[in-house]
């Protein structure tokens, strides 16, 4: 029996800001435990500003009514707001649903993210999927792109628990140039009614050279004309140069519409399936640099960091870890995704991702799990950036059931499922 006293937040724990107040409304509505978060994003006082931003009102909004929670405090700029429940996911009738944010720079993408896990579970007994557009930003600072998503996110949802999430962008919206409302739309299978989260493969499947060996890199652009050829030429090189013999692909290759508009996503492919992706939203003045000029500097900081990014051998990259925890503590059974493999051999790390040098005699002796050390879930917890201790956190204070070990890097999931 779930009490009826809301589990309190404090919005500046650890990363301090959206996610927090997303990933506690999304777990609330699945799980039926009311919540209180307070100092909501307490850490982006200044020119950021703190309190709920219009696209935290739009997803909270949504689940207030698919939920017929009680709610408090649900109105932009506000610090507090108290959500409490009352239909779980399987109650949810329609098959198909539109959500206008209330502003054009509010992530449509981060929407998603909020209102993701409670539609996972809406499963009825047709099997039916949900159909979902969302109005809002594709393209805004602080939060993932569509590309994103759709070539890694997603994707890894698919490889790892057989989610299935059909997608597109139907407009654009970006939070530089000329303001307009863009969307995106979804169409999720629901789970079946009784059924769990699972893993598709081993857990513990052994770590292998082949696993970060890259056969692919995937480019997306997005940038004004004038900039398109001399990217991809500079992409090109500098892809050539850290990472020689790989095949290079463009798979979005956009005239993004405005002189104040750069994207730029590059995905990785290893041997073995894993992927990381890096990407770059340019938000500097452009000043009187030459495409040219331009086109280079965007292009060292994107290779460099994708780079940087695989050299630290683990299995997600920094931005996909954070959003696989809540997945991962929903599920059935055993789950880990490191981001860094630590190894054997102290030389290793300095091995470029295309070298093998030390690492195949450290992977051998590599056993995930061999000593299991529980975690203490009372704070952010963990390896991995501030945003994935943060979500850790709030995801074992609302899925008790769900245990952590040796730094965050195994889980034990709470088997959520509705009959």
């Amino acid at each position: 029996m779930k009490s009826n006293k809301p589990v309190q937040f404090d919005g500046r724990t650890g990363e301090g800001g959206g996610q927090l107040v997303r990933i506690a409304c999304a777990l609330s509505a699945v799980t039926l435990q009311p919540i209180r978060v307070y100092h909501v994003r307490g850490n982006r006082e200044g020119h950021r500003g703190g309190g709920l931003k219009a696209q935290h009102v739009a997803a909270i909004q949504w689940l207030a009514d698919a939920t017929q929670a009680e709610v408090e405090g649900l109105s932009v700029g506000s610090h507090t707001v108290e959500f409490k429940p009352t239909l779980p996911p399987t109650a949810l009738k329609s098959r198909k649903y539109e959500i206008v944010a209330g502003s054009s720079a509010s992530s449509t993408l981060l929407i998603f993210q909020a209102i993701f896990p409670y539609l996972l579970y809406a499963g009825n007994e047709a099997g039916d999927p949900v159909e979902l557009e969302i109005h809002g930003g594709t393209n805004t600072s602080f939060s993932p792109s569509f590309e994103y998503l759709d070539q890694v996110l997603l994707p890894t949802l698919h490889d790892r628990f057989g989610i299935n999430v059909e997608r597109q962008v139907k407009k654009r919206s970006w939070a530089s140039g000329p303001r307009s409302q863009g969307s995106i739309w979804l169409r999720i299978q629901t789970l079946l009614l009784g059924h769990s989260l699972k893993l598709q493969e081993p857990w513990n499947k052994p770590i292998t050279v082949e696993d970060f060996k890259i056969k692919r890199i995937d480019v997306s652009i997005l940038v004004p004309p004038t900039l398109r050829e001399p990217l991809q030429n500079a992409l090109t090189n500098d892809i050539g140069q850290l990472f020689p013999e790989v095949d290079i692909r463009f798979v979005v290759d956009e005239d993004s519409g405005h002189d104040a508009r750069m994207y730029t996503l590059l995905v990785a492919h290893s041997q073995t399936g894993l992927r990381w992706g890096q990407d770059y939203l340019y938000d500097r003045p452009r000043r009187k640099k030459t495409p040219e000029a331009l086109s280079a500097e965007i292009s060292r900081k994107v290779c460099k960091d994708l780079y940087k990014e695989i050299s630290i051998r683990g299995v997600v990259d920094e931005y996909l870890q954070d959003q696989m925890v809540v997945f991962q503590a929903l599920a059935e059974g055993r789950t880990s995704f490191p981001r860094g493999i630590e190894l054997i051999h102290p030389s290793t790390e300095s091995k470029s991702p295309g070298e093998v040098g030390d690492l195949e005699a450290s992977l051998k002796d590599l056993k995930l799990g061999d000593r299991m050390r529980k975690d203490k879930t009372d704070d952010p917890f963990g390896e991995g950036s501030t945003h994935t201790t943060t979500v850790r956190w709030a995801a074992a204070r609302l899925l008790p059931g769900a245990q952590w070990f040796n730094k965050g890097t195994i889980c034990d999931g709470a088997g959520i499922s509705f009959p």
